[in-house]
């Protein structure tokens, strides 16, 4: 069989003391801003990488790498007393939800579409204590804001009960009501948020409501993250790449190794063709798999059982710079294969490499962001 196709290229539980890993900086502008992360902390972003919808699309492996981190954070306990501190105040981005069928309707209507986004401003220390709950549609269209009455139990437990809801669109003049009668819904406006992680930063947070939900939070993201964000959304993609690379950079990152692993493919910057095998074979979709002797491989879930699969070598050129030759390929069907005459050659770049996330470029200038998607070793 012999295919023509256009060469794009593929880039494709024991609690510890926390220990302060390397910073993690965030370019705005030309400003460097440090966030730093212990080591249990980044444990958490690391396993929350890749997960889309805020945890609506995620793997068994990926649910139990976080919630082993969560778990992890909660034994250590970070600051005592969260609400008794200062760094609980302020506006928090939902990161990760759990969403079991007991969560809110603004949970379940809004936390798992990526095109929204979704905060918590918690404000204890006024004359008028509120826990809100806001759903961003965007800069251009506004926000849903719902707002509650909150009071202290103790160190880590907030009650508060749901009084006021409006949107408040860009193109109105004025609010408009959230239509839910909080006065008649009785105990079903009540609630409690257990804070059971603050960080010492103030940056991270882990609650648990009493509705069964685990929520984990950030005051600030960082740069990963708001690429995964923009690749989610559709939305500014571009603009979080050139961060990440300038990020690069400015922290004098060494020269990038292709890391062993399995690499899903999250974005490319190449359109589709109507041929899923010309797609599969140029790294438009699916899987890539990076061994240390030399070996990559496509892999590509095609239906019913049945997988793409071609291999092929990488030889290291220049900094960061790979040749790769792919001439190995088969539709796979349990342990029968029928093979097929394909080949491809390109130069892979890479941009931005970690043991996470991959930003790199293909032929004809092709831009790839690969998620690792195994254990890290």
């Amino acid at each position: 069989m012999a295919l023509k196709l256009v060469n794009l290229g593929f880039h494709s539980s024991i609690p510890r003391s926390p220990r302060p890993l390397k910073d993690r900086f965030v370019l705005r502008s030309s400003k460097v801003e440090q966030i730093s992360f212990t080591e249990s902390e980044n444990s958490l972003i690391e396993a929350l990488l890749g997960i889309q919808g805020r945890g609506r699309s995620s793997s068994r492996q990926q649910l139990n790498a976080v919630e082993r981190a969560v778990q992890v954070l909660e034994r250590l306990g970070g600051v005592p007393d969260p609400t008794k501190s200062n760094l609980i105040e302020g506006r928090w981005q939902l990161i990760f939800t759990t969403r079991p069928g007991t969560a809110s309707p603004i949970q379940r209507t809004f936390v798992g579409v990526d095109f929204f986004s979704v905060f918590q401003e918690v404000y204890l220390r006024t004359n008028d204590p509120r826990v809100c709950n806001i759903v961003s549609f965007s800069d251009a269209i506004g926000e849903l804001k719902v707002e509650a009455a909150a009071s202290i139990e103790d160190g880590k437990r907030i009650h508060f009960r749901f009084n006021r809801a409006a949107f408040s669109f860009k193109f109105l003049p004025f609010k408009v009501p959230y239509p839910v009668p909080f006065r008649l819904l009785g105990d079903e406006a009540k609630g409690r948020l257990d804070t059971t992680y603050l960080s010492s930063s103030g940056n991270l947070r882990i609650s648990r409501g009493n509705k069964g939900t685990t929520f984990a939070l950030q005051k600030q993201t960082e740069p990963r993250q708001r690429l995964l964000t923009a690749i989610s959304s559709g939305k500014g993609i571009k603009e979080a790449i050139d961060e990440l690379i300038s990020l690069k950079q400015n922290t004098g990152q060494e020269d990038p190794e292709l890391e062993e692993g399995e690499w899903q493919m999250m974005w490319n910057s190449q359109t589709v063709t109507d041929s899923w095998i010309e797609n599969a074979v140029n790294g438009l979709m699916g899987k890539q798999i990076i061994r240390k002797n030399g070996r990559i491989k496509f892999l590509v879930d095609i239906l019913l059982g049945l997988k793409f699969s071609m291999s092929g070598n990488f030889v290291k050129t220049g900094s960061g710079v790979y040749g790769v030759t792919m001439d190995d390929a088969a539709i796979i069907g349990g342990p029968f294969g029928y093979p097929l005459e394909l080949k491809n050659n390109f130069i892979l770049e890479l941009l931005y490499s970690d043991e996470k996330l991959r930003v790199s470029r293909g032929n004809n200038s092709i831009l790839f962001v690969h998620v690792r998607t195994d254990a890290l070793r």
